[in-house]
C-alpha cells in the first residue's frame, strides 16, 4: 500500500556542500594590515599636501619680491633739437601806394617781375595836380613882379630918406625928414611882404613839383613785385589807408636775397635759444631738402598772451626757393651740455610728491627720491641736481613700489644715447 504522504524533501540549502568558517586569528591579522595601509595612505597625503602647501607659501614669497632692473644716470645731453613751426618774410617787403590821385596810364612790371632800386613801375596821370601846378607857378610869378615893384618904391624911399636926412641943418626940416624916413619904413615893409608871399608861392610849386614825380612809381629797392593791384585806366586815389588815405595797394615788392624766420618758442624752452645759434629748416614743398638759418635775434620778451619768446633767424636764398609767407619747420640745434644728468622716461614715477625716481639701497632696499626735472629729451629727461652717476635708479618701477621693499636686481639696462632723442 502506497503510503499516501509524499516523500519528505530536505531544503535546497541542505543540498550545499558545508562552507569551512576562517580561523579567528587570521581575520585579525588581514584587518591589521588594511588599516596600516588605509594609515599610511593617510599620512603620505598629509605629509605630500604639507610639501605642497610649504612649495606654495616659498613660491609665493618669491614672487612677492619684483625683479627690478636698473640704470645709472648718464651724463652729458649732445645733439638736441627743438622742432617749433615758423613763418619765412622777406628780407625788406614793401607795399606800393600812390601820392598823387589820377589814373593809371601804365605799368612796366607784372607779378613775379625781378626789378631793380629805381626802376619805373607804373605811371599816373594826374590832370588835377598838373593844374594845381600850373595855377602856383602863375602865382609865383605875380609874386615875383610884385616883389620887382616893391622893390623899386623901396629903393626910391630908400635914398630919398638918405638925401634928406644928409641935406644941411636948416635946408630942410626936422619934420619932413620924419616924414621920408616914416615913408622908407612902409615901403620896406611893402617889400618884405612880397618877398615873403613870392616865398609862399615857391614853397607851393616846390610842393607840387615833389608830387609830380610821384607820378612815376618806382622800385624802393631790388627785389620781386609779388603783387600787382591795379591795371592801366583804374582811378587812384592817393593814400595808403593810414591817417585818412583811401587809396588802395598798387604793388608790392619783396626783397627776398635773404629771407627772415620767425619762431615762437614757448617759454619753458626759451632759454636754451642764443644768439648764433644754428638752426635746420624743412618746407612742405621740398620734402627732402633742408636749408640752414642761424638765431639773429630775440625779442627779449616773452608774449603774455602766448607766453612765447619771438625769435628771428636769418637765412641765405641764393637759390630763390625760400619763398615770403611760407611755413616751415624750424629744428634749434641746441648747445651741447656735458655736465647735465639724464635717466630713461620709464624710470619716472609720478605720484602725490611729485616726480621722483626709485633707487637701490643697501640690501636691495628700495630708497625713493624726489627729483627736479629739465629738460623733456623725448625717451629721457634731464635731472636738475639731486642724483650721481653712481646711482643705481630702478628702470619701469611697479606701481606697488613703496619705501623700504625689498627687490631683486636682474640686469642693467641701457638707455638710448641722448644724440636719438628730440626735444618736443
Amino acid at each position: 500500500m502506497l503510503d499516501s504522504h509524499p516523500h519528505h524533501v530536505p531544503p535546497e540549502s541542505d543540498t550545499r556542500p558545508n562552507r569551512i568558517a576562517p580561523p579567528p586569528s587570521r581575520s585579525r591579522w588581514i584587518g591589521g594590515i588594511a588599516l596600516l595601509v588605509a594609515i599610511g595612505i593617510a599620512v603620505a597625503g598629509i605629509l605630500w599636501r604639507r610639501q605642497q602647501e610649504s612649495e606654495v607659501a616659498k613660491w609665493t614669497a618669491e614672487l612677492a619680491i619684483p625683479t627690478v632692473a636698473t640704470v645709472t644716470p648718464k651724463k652729458g645731453v649732445t645733439g638736441q633739437q627743438i622742432s617749433l613751426p615758423g613763418d619765412i618774410e622777406a628780407w625788406y617787403e614793401a607795399p606800393i601806394y600812390a601820392r598823387v590821385s589820377g589814373y593809371l596810364k601804365a605799368w612796366n612790371f607784372d607779378f613775379g617781375a625781378h626789378v631793380k632800386k629805381g626802376e619805373l613801375l607804373a605811371e599816373i596821370d594826374a590832370p588835377d595836380l598838373d593844374a594845381q601846378l600850373a595855377a602856383a607857378k602863375a602865382k609865383l610869378n605875380s609874386a615875383e613882379a610884385q616883389v620887382n615893384v616893391r622893390k623899386a618904391e623901396r629903393n626910391f624911399a630908400e635914398t630919398t630918406y638918405t638925401r634928406w636926412r644928409e641935406s644941411p641943418k636948416g635946408v630942410v626940416s626936422e619934420q619932413e625928414t620924419d616924414s621920408k624916413k616914416a615913408e622908407f619904413g612902409s615901403a620896406d615893409a611893402r617889400y618884405k611882404a612880397a618877398i615873403a608871399e613870392a616865398n609862399v608861392n615857391q614853397s607851393e610849386v616846390d610842393r607840387l613839383t615833389a608830387l609830380e614825380h610821384f607820378k612815376h612809381i618806382r622800385a624802393p629797392f631790388d627785389g620781386i613785385v609779388t603783387q600787382r593791384n591795379t591795371d592801366i585806366g583804374a582811378l587812384i586815389n592817393a593814400g595808403s589807408g593810414v591817417g585818412g588815405g583811401t587809396g588802395p595797394q598798387l604793388f608790392r615788392v619783396a626783397d627776398v636775397s635773404q629771407m627772415r624766420v620767425f619762431v615762437q618758442v614757448p617759454q619753458e624752452q626759451s632759454a636754451d635759444i642764443r644768439n648764433g645759434l644754428t638752426a635746420e629748416m624743412t618746407l612742405p614743398q621740398y620734402p627732402n631738402k633742408t636749408f640752414k638759418a642761424v638765431v639773429a635775434t630775440t625779442s627779449e620778451a616773452i608774449n603774455k598772451a602766448a607766453r612765447t619768446l619771438l625769435v628771428e633767424l636769418h637765412a641765405a636764398n641764393t637759390d630763390n626757393l625760400l619763398q615770403p609767407g611760407t611755413f616751415a619747420q624750424v629744428r634749434f640745434n641746441l648747445a651741447n651740455n656735458p655736465g647735465t644728468l639724464r635717466i630713461p622716461t620709464s624710470a619716472l614715477i609720478f605720484r602725490e610728491h611729485g616726480p621722483e625716481v626709485a633707487l637701490l639701497g643697501p640690501g636691495n632696499k628700495v630708497e625713493l627720491k624726489s627729483i627736479k626735472l629739465g629738460r623733456n629729451l623725448g625717451t629721457e629727461f634731464e635731472v636738475l641736481g639731486s642724483l650721481s652717476t653712481s646711482d643705481k635708479v630702478i628702470d619701469s618701477p611697479p606701481d606697488s613700489l613703496s619705501q623700504g621693499d625689498e627687490v631683486r636686481v636682474a640686469k642693467e639696462a641701457t638707455p638710448s644715447p641722448a644724440h636719438e632723442a628730440e626735444v618736443r
